[in-house]
């Protein structure tokens, strides 16, 4: 503190009162300007005497003075707003005379409790304005006042009261930075120990006298104020001056010298005044050197200080390793910064930055870029999902400035930019996780580098909008903001050096400006969220600084000691000194550069602006904490640096290392843990002695080259433990106030300059792979230990108690099944289901509490096959042969979970689930199997595994025995025994006993039916005994009684104390009969199913014994068979009653569907397979997964779980398997698991709550990949991807993960915005119209001189359309224009495609360029004869079909295939321009006359990314949409093809070796004229695709051009076409691009519909299903997208020749009747669906009461014979490929009857 007051005024000292101003008068004028000068000249702090008289004159808190307490309000008031913190003293000296007369002195209890009311009163008063109070301001003068001295009761009252206030004070203020002392004159310094247990005080406040002739006796007083101040601070607060010349008055040297005398001595302070003269309102005289005090005085202190506090310890007393823990509330943090991880450098228009241009100019390592970093941009949950399992509580990250105003400035702000930055902060927060955002980490948008950048400062205001819109937009949910991170750096590298962008090289000027202009514009952003923020938001703003350490090189040479200090003056103060001291830049700084001025006239190495006041009382104070970067430091010297600029030349110093200091891969850091603490501590003296606020360490990592062993970074672990472990010692031994580390960083990113050449992450990530995968290093692995532990003290054992689970309702026995059983009913509610019905997507959640889970299995991940004592299993006995399994895998290390229990706990954090399903291996409990050999270490794995479970609240879900028999059982035949089922009930009692105070659920067998069957039926799994006949049957016989026996163990020793649930995981397939209308098939799949399933839960849930099914068929095949009884086993009357009802609850494993029927099996050999009496095969629609015969059939899970409600009365069900294998080759890019997931998970949701299903949970399968048994490696099926190959068996999460974590966040899958019906209207002269096309309905293609066209060829060639359809009667409209007529009046639409004439295909057709102007003639007598009547014209229909699919694919007419490369192009253009010239052509000649609209039609797909954290991906949909609408939408509205299609063909062409481009070229005119061709856009849309990239290598083509294939979303509704998925959510998206990407114009949509295949069905639910879907998305664009829609077309009016599939694909609202020679038309039900979106103009919100549009109109059966319409009737919308071609000789009179 520098410390000023109290405030006199020269009229009291006139009248000769005491001049200390107490408020009887008002307060003086100009007080404000007296305390912005002192603030001025350095003054932090200033004296507030109160007067108790005045305040309280008859000492009773109730009847106050009033004008007085207002008026030290006003004074504190006054001294806040000017940025000076006030000290108040309670009481000077003497007692009021009024209250003395009255109680007498301090010996009095009567006056002792009458001040205790007094403080009380002015703590109440003033406390929100004042942190730091005296009680008594001299105890000297209390004491010795009138009495005799050291009167012995009045100091035991003083002391006790002292201690009263104390703890009254700050039980009513309790936050931090409030401190109360107590005052001691020279004489009570002796007194200070005796007194010391018996009051209590934050620091001491002692008066002492400097005389100028007697410096020696001031330090002599100093050692005896220290002496005695028993480690407490101290604050000179009153300091009498005597003796001292006018010379020497106001020079602090010999001062500053004695305060110096001893650095243990911790002096907060000093009363200054006496330096600064006396001075009152109306006198400022000059004073030099206040200011000063601070910067160089009170520094060299505090260096000093901590230096030698720390420089004398030894090696092993700085090295010595402090266990113990961090505060309760401890921040731990891990970091990233925008540019080096976002990526999408130009995405959703983000403006260019600093970082991107000195990238793209080459100036990285290797030319590296940050384009797409680590595509953290699309990653979001990818990032969140690493934090997660990091287990922080804080995330710092920057916020990109370009990302947010691309041009830097308010005007320029991207909301796509702002709504990145939400979806980060929202998933942080929804996962707990607290942002913390750095406004400013060097990635400058480059418009205001272009502008001069940080020199200019004009950047002030710019920045200052930024933040403000930044606290304005984030503020609700950021509570903690840095404004910049590592400043420095930017000033250094970036403005000084030139090392970093924008890369100028000016030390001398540009350098100092950029830390000028930075630090006026972090005050100004501090200011901003002071006033306008902190009220609503309560947040706290600062700046993180980086700094090294600096130790003197020679420590016995105080000139390096000086250069040290030097060094940190330069780094740290730079920024600090202003900020947290005197708004100023340190006084060292300033005199060095000074010094420099003088000695270098001619070559001044550095210019340092100056702040004028208010700039200084701006910056002075703005920080809430002081963040700061570190990472290593230097040893330093003293040194004359010359003239040359730069910290080392001007500050005299140079910097060293210590050659046994440990190198980091950069050169500029090495291992100095023991710099942190001792950084902390002078940051702690130097900066925040007064004003209290926390340190947050932002920044502490170092990096790793990039290669080698990238993930076992012990180098980084050990930095990381040693750097925090420094911090500890700080807080612990030290006192300082740090409240947060940050590790840097997240994961590997783009580092500067180096590119990604140097790896600072926690994370690896593969920037070789466009998923930039992310995989945690072991130093991750670390940081969530300390984290978990809270520093490194040894954890509090904990006693871990899961809730108890409650004991599910259900039947005590159910009556045996029937055969085939009535849960029969399943397929006749379901198989008739249509493929549309089956696989229609279903929304909405699961209940509250619903167990979502991951799980695994001991043998497939646990590894440490024979460590601490593991007995080998059957599994260790038959993968050690070689030849056993693929690759001679084996499960000796597998996942090594046994030793990397840390990292699956990781997974399971990130991916938040309640549940882990996995199992204890018997042979690690019990190496011989038996009880009497308890393996101790893998007991205590297991107490672990749980705890750790437990501390994270996953619930543990165990199973007891999957698959992996202790080999020593099995030498004594293992489950062939009967005497397993107690040696099984020994294990499991023990594992009750051990686990079950934490382990609430437990399941005894895992899937017995694979135990039985492949174990010893097929033999295909250990132990390999192949007798199908009968050992499946005994098998299974002694699993159902040993399960049964575990759980009555359980149910009589230990569910009543633990309350637990048991049950045992069987599994099935669902199986579907392949005639479900043939009962033999039906009683063939019930009787497929009570074989698998009913095997082992007949038993269990009905009635103890086996179904009848089963017994029948085995009975009776054992009879066939000759043999004297039946192979299956009985249980006896008490065995069954011990069996039944031994499940809590019904554990499912489920992965496919099979489709069987009756078959007569063999009788030889015996065997449960022919036993069945069934046929198995696939179900051959749906996908194939890695693993043969265990298809993806999603639809079989709800069908399984609705049987087993019904077969077994309707139990509690948990699915806890289900998942799918894929190949080793995919890693982390698992669309397919994705799909999987999406669709099996829908079911299970569907069966719970369309189904009334009591499905309680969902057991994903698996957490991780591992060894999948007879597989070995060769598949996978985790959710994270293990690395085999590498020793640390790296987890990598997977696409599916995070799309999981997303599942269990929302508890299911809730309708999304997309799904959301949305009620409204249409404008109201919207156009509603049908569609159809010449060649496709009107037949009579030879009729009336009718010409060939290229589709009658095309028809009439074999092989090219399905079936061998044509066109050649079609639906004969040619001859029925009247029924066609009467259908669109029914309809009440409006109506409106190519068949070029052969003649004109004959002379190459629209690759000549002659058919332009042919083109043109035939409009021209198209719109003279017609146009009158028809007043919407297209000129081309789908250019892209013609271009592509017939003239690239040939898959249409002309069906040209060979020139895939060119031609398409050609023909594009050609179209473009007779387009153009047609539009030209009307626009002209004829609407004017006509007032008609003409434009084209274009059709299009919308392109979603198969990834959508993929960039990669993005990148392909994007392609495909710009090669799809963009290859004639650009020209016709931008004037060109677009930039991407040019440069991609033209780049691939000449890369061919190709002399141009292959896409033509327009010339200027030819743009000119083709754009603005339009008077609206005609568009056609179907689907939507799922885009990803494909490199076709060198071919020439418009797929390889593209560089992308599609695929579409498994839970997208089929269509009658392979290629129409039902994507409604597309329309809305592609049409809003429209708006965006061509400037809003009329959109007309030309076509839409959805097609059908097989039996005719009228009753098109399908089709009215897609038009209210996809129309309401068209509604969705034009109300809330502001899309300027005009109209909508059904496509189409009726079935007809669907060109190359023949009449196989049915678009129609009607029926065309084929086998009717009248070709009768017959409306489907989805007229009466679009007829009512007509009538109504849209949707109306039914909320508002039944429409009058609703009712309906009555349906026909078949089309009424009608009258021809009136003119008026039907407006046509006509497609130039609509009607015939007048070449080919079109009949006029026929034109005009249509048009008609």
């Amino acid at each position: 503190m520098v410390l000023g007051g109290p405030l006199r005024n020269h009229l009291q000292r006139a009248l000769g009162v005491n001049g200390v101003f107490d408020c009887s008068h008002p307060i003086p004028p100009g007080s404000i300007q007296y305390f912005e000068s002192l603030q001025s000249k350095g003054v932090t702090h200033f004296k507030i005497p109160l007067s108790w008289a005045q305040l309280l004159p008859t000492g009773h808190p109730s009847q106050p003075q009033q004008t007085v307490v207002t008026c030290y309000q006003t004074l504190l008031a006054q001294l806040l707003k000017v940025g000076l913190q006030p000290l108040v003293i309670l009481h000077g000296s003497t007692v009021p005379e009024a209250l003395r007369s009255r109680y007498g002195d301090w010996e009095s209890q009567e006056l002792v409790d009458m001040f205790q009311q007094y403080a009380e009163f002015a703590f109440q008063e003033f406390g929100a304005l004042a942190h730091l109070w005296v009680t008594l301001s001299d105890l000297d003068k209390v004491l010795h006042y009138g009495q005799p001295a050291g009167t012995s009761s009045a100091l035991q009252n003083i002391l006790q009261l002292n201690k009263n206030i104390y703890q009254f004070y700050h039980q009513r203020f309790p936050d931090k930075g409030r401190r109360l002392s107590l005052g001691f004159g020279a004489r009570d310094f002796a007194i200070i120990p005796q007194i010391k247990g018996s009051t209590t005080t934050d620091f001491l406040s002692v008066a002492l006298e400097y005389n100028c002739a007697s410096t020696l006796n001031f330090a002599d007083e100093l050692n005896s104020v220290w002496m005695y101040s028993s480690g407490l601070p101290i604050l000179i607060y009153e300091m009498t001056v005597n003796g001292c010349s006018d010379s020497q008055f106001p020079v602090f040297g010999n001062f500053l010298e004695a305060l110096s005398v001893d650095d243990e001595m911790n002096f907060i302070g000093c009363d200054v005044m006496a330096m600064l003269g006396v001075l009152d309102t109306h006198n400022f005289p000059t004073s030099h050197g206040i200011s000063d005090y601070r910067g160089f005085a009170a520094s060299k202190f505090s260096y000093k200080n901590v230096w030698n506090r720390f420089g004398t310890q030894t090696t092993t007393e700085r090295d010595h390793f402090l266990n113990e823990s961090f505060p309760v509330d401890f921040q731990w943090a891990t970091s990233s910064e925008s540019f080096k991880v976002e990526g999408g450098w130009l995405e959703d228009g983000k403006g260019e930055t600093i970082w991107d241009r000195f990238g793209h100019e080459n100036k990285v390592f290797d030319n590296q870029t940050a384009d797409l970093a680590c595509d953290s941009y699309h990653k979001v949950d990818y990032d969140v999902y690493l934090l997660r399992g990091l287990n922080v509580n804080t995330y710092q990250f920057s916020i990109s400035w370009a990302r947010i105003f691309p041009s830097g400035h308010w005007g320029s702000q991207s909301e796509k930019g702002a709504l990145y930055y939400d979806k980060l902060i929202n998933a942080l927060i929804e996962s707990g996780i607290q942002p913390v955002v750095t406004l400013y980490h060097w990635d400058l948008p480059q418009a205001l580098q272009d502008s001069g950048g940080w020199t200019n400062t004009s950047i002030v205001e710019a920045f200052k909008n930024y933040a403000d819109f930044c606290f304005s937009r984030f503020g609700d949910r950021v509570k903690t903001w840095n404004t910049f991170s590592s400043p420095w750096v930017v000033s250094h590298a970036g403005y000084g050096t030139g090392e970093h962008p924008p890369g100028v090289k000016d030390y001398v000027v540009a350098s100092y400006q950029v830390t000028h202009n930075i630090l006026k514009s972090h005050a100004e952003a501090w200011h901003i969220y002071d006033d306008k923020y902190r009220k609503t938001q309560s947040g706290k703003v600062g700046i993180a600084i980086n700094s090294d350490w600096a130790e003197p090189m020679n420590p016995s040479r105080p000139e390096d000691t000086a250069a040290a200090d030097r060094y940190l003056q330069f780094m740290l103060g730079w920024f600090a000194h202003p900020i947290f001291v005197n708004g100023d830049y340190p006084a060292t700084l300033k005199t060095q550069i000074e010094q420099k001025k003088n000695k270098c006239p001619h070559s001044e190495p550095a210019k340092l602006p100056v702040f004028t006041p208010e700039e200084s009382q701006r910056i002075r104070g703005t920080a809430d904490f002081f963040g700061l970067n570190h990472y290593t430091s230097r040893l330093v010297n003293n040194s004359d640096g010359g003239c040359t600029p730069g910290p080392q030349g001007v500050g005299d110093f140079q910097a060293h290392v210590d050659p046994s200091w440990s190198v980091a891969a950069s050169d500029w850091i090495y291992s100095v843990p023991w710099g942190l603490r001792r950084l902390l501590n002078y940051i702690s003296t130097e900066y925040l002695n007064v004003t209290k606020v926390p340190i947050h360490i932002t920044g502490n990592g170092m990096p790793t080259q990039y290669g080698g062993d990238t993930l076992n970074d012990s180098h980084r672990i050990e930095y990381m433990k040693s750097y925090i472990n420094e911090a500890l010692k700080a807080i612990n031994l030290d006192g300082v106030d740090v409240q947060r580390f940050t590790v840097q960083s997240l994961m590997d990113g783009f580092e500067g300059k180096q590119g990604y050449s140097q790896r600072f992450g926690l994370h690896h990530v593969n920037f070789q792979d466009a998923d930039r995968p992310r995989t945690p290093k072991q130093s991750a692995y670390f940081f969530s230990q300390v984290i978990k532990q809270n520093g490194f003290g040894l954890r509090k054992s904990h006693v871990f108690k899961e809730a108890e689970m409650q004991l599910p309702h259900r039947p005590t026995a159910l009556s045996p099944s029937e055969v085939p059983s009535k849960s029969k009913v399943v397929w006749e509610k379901f198989s008739h289901q249509s493929k549309f019905q089956r696989k229609l997507y279903h929304y909405g959640t699961f209940s509250q509490g619903f167990n979502w889970g991951v799980s695994s299995s001991a043998y497939q991940i646990e590894g440490g096959w024979d460590a601490d004592g593991k007995g080998p299993s059957v599994w260790d006995t038959l993968t050690q042969k070689p030849g056993s399994i693929p690759a001679n895998a084996n499960g000796n290390v597998a996942c090594d979970s046994y030793h990397r229990l840390e990292e699956d706990l990781y997974m399971l954090r990130a991916l938040k689930v309640k549940t882990y399903r996995f199992s204890l291996s018997w042979s690690r409990i019990f190496p011989d199997g038996q009880n009497t050999s308890v393996n101790q270490k893998g007991v205590d794995y297991y107490n672990r595994l749980i705890d750790g479970l437990i501390a994270y609240n996953i619930t543990p879900m165990v199973t007891l025995y999957h698959w992996d028999l202790p080999q020593a059982l099995q030498n004594i035949s293992g489950w062939e025994n009967v005497n397993m089922i107690n040696i099984f009930n020994d294990f499991c009692d023990y594992c009750f006993a051990t686990f079950g105070d934490r382990v609430k659920f437990w399941m005894t067998f895992n899937q017995p039916h694979t135990i039985a069957w492949s174990g010893y039926g097929l033999g295909t799994i250990p132990p390999n005994v192949k007798n199908p006949g009968t050992a499946p049957y005994n098998i299974a016989h002694n699993l159902i009684k040993a399960h049964a026996k575990a759980y009555h163990t359980y149910d009589d020793k230990y569910r009543k104390s633990q309350g637990g649930l048991v049950s045992i995981a069987l599994n099935a397939d669902w199986v579907e009969p392949k005639d479900v209308n043939v009962p033999r098939e039906v009683v063939a799949a019930d009787r497929a199913l009570q074989f698998q399933l009913g095997w082992f839960a007949h038993p269990i849930f009905k009635n103890g014994d086996y179904p009848d099914a089963m017994k029948w068929q085995v009975g009776n095949k054992s009879e066939l068979q000759g043999l004297p009884e039946t192979r299956l086993p009985s249980f006896t009357e008490e065995e069954k009653n011990l069996i039944k009802g031994t499940a809590d609850m019904f554990c499912i494993n489920h992965y496919t569907t099979k489709i069987v029927s009756h078959l007569t099996a063999r009788l030889t050999p015996q065997s449960y397979k022919y036993d069945m009496d069934v046929s198995e095969a696939e179900e051959a629609d749906s996908p194939t997964t890695a693993i043969s015969n265990q298809r993806a059939v999603a639809w079989g899970l709800r069908r399984l779980l609705n049987w087993i409600k019904e077969e077994y009365g309707d139990p509690e069900i948990y699915v806890t398997e289900n998942g799918v294998a894929t190949d080793i080759k995919t890693t982390w890019d698992d669309t397919t698991r994705v799909f999987f997931y999406k669709t099996y998970i829908d079911e299970a949701l569907k069966a719970y709550d369309l189904d009334g299903v009591k499905v309680k949970g969902y057991i994903a399968t698996s957490l991780m990949d591992s060894f999948e048994w007879l597989n070995g490696y060769k598949v996978g099926f985790g959710l994270h991807h293990v690395n085999f190959t590498n020793p640390n068996r790296p987890r990598t999460p997977k696409y599916s993960a995070q799309f999981y974590y997303q599942v269990i966040k929302d508890n299911g899958f809730p309708t999304p915005d997309d799904e959301k019906l949305l009620y409204g209207h249409f404008r109201k002269d919207f156009i509603w119209s049908t569609a159809t096309a010449s060649y496709q309905i009107e037949g009579g293609w030879r009729a009336d001189g009718k010409g060939l066209s290229i589709w009658d060829k095309f028809a009439h060639t074999p092989l090219r359309v399905f079936n061998d359809d044509n066109g050649d009667i079609a639906c004969n409209s040619y001859n029925k224009v009247e029924e066609d007529v009467a259908i669109l009046k029914q309809l009440k639409i409006t109506l409106y495609h190519w068949d070029l004439p052969q003649a004109l295909q004959d002379i190459k057709g629209w690759e000549n360029e002659t058919i332009i102007a042919k083109f043109r003639d035939y409009a021209d007598l198209i719109f003279s004869r017609l146009g009158d009547k028809v007043k919407f014209w297209i000129t081309i229909n789908e250019p892209y079909n013609i271009a592509n699919v017939g003239h690239g694919y040939g898959a249409a007419a002309p069906g040209i295939s060979f020139r895939p490369g060119t031609l398409p192009y050609i023909v594009g253009h050609n179209l473009l321009k007779a387009h153009a010239e047609a539009w030209h052509l009307y626009n002209d000649k004829y609407r004017a006359k006509q007032e008609g609209i003409i434009s084209i039609t274009i059709n299009s797909d919308w392109s979603e990314p198969r990834n959508p954290y993929k960039q990669e991906d993005i990148d392909a949909a994007r392609r495909v949409v710009q090669f799809y609408i963009g290859w004639f939408a650009h020209p016709v509205f931008n004037g060109h093809y677009s930039n991407m299609m040019k440069t991609i063909i033209r780049e691939r062409s000449l890369a061919h070796g190709l002399p141009k481009s292959r896409l033509p070229e327009f010339t200027p005119e030819e743009i000119k004229r083709i754009k603005g061709t339009y008077d609206y856009f005609g568009f056609n849309h179907y689907t939507t695709v799922l885009a990803f990239p494909v490199d076709y290598g060198d071919l020439q083509h418009y797929d390889a051009d593209r560089g992308a294939g599609t695929i579409a979303d498994r839970i997208w509704p089929d269509s009658g076409s392979s290629w129409l998925k039902v994507s409604p959510f597309g329309f809305r998206r592609i049409l809003k691009f429209i708006k965006e990407e061509y400037g809003n114009p009329p959109i007309i949509i030309t076509e839409n519909g959805m097609s059908e295949r097989g039996p005719i069905d009228l009753n098109d639910v399908p089709r009215s299903y897609y038009y209210e879907k996809y129309i309401n998305q068209v509604l969705k664009a034009y109300l809330v997208d502001n899309v300027d829609i005009r109209g909508y077309t059904a496509w189409s009016l009726m079935d007809n020749l669907e060109w190359a599939t023949g009449f196989s694909e049915r678009f129609g609202l009607f029926y065309v009747n084929h086998s009717d020679p009248n070709l009768s038309r017959v409306a489907k039900n989805s007229v009466s669906t679009y007829s009512t979106i007509i009538n109504c103009n849209g949707f109306p919100d039914p909320a508002l009461g039944p429409h009058e549009c609703l009712n309906p109109i009555p349906e026909g059966t078949s089309v009424p014979t009608t009258t021809t319409p009136s003119d008026n009737a039907v407006s046509f919308l006509v497609s130039r490929w609509f009607f015939r071609y007048l070449m080919a000789g079109l009949k006029m009179q026929a034109v005009q009857t249509l048009a008609k």
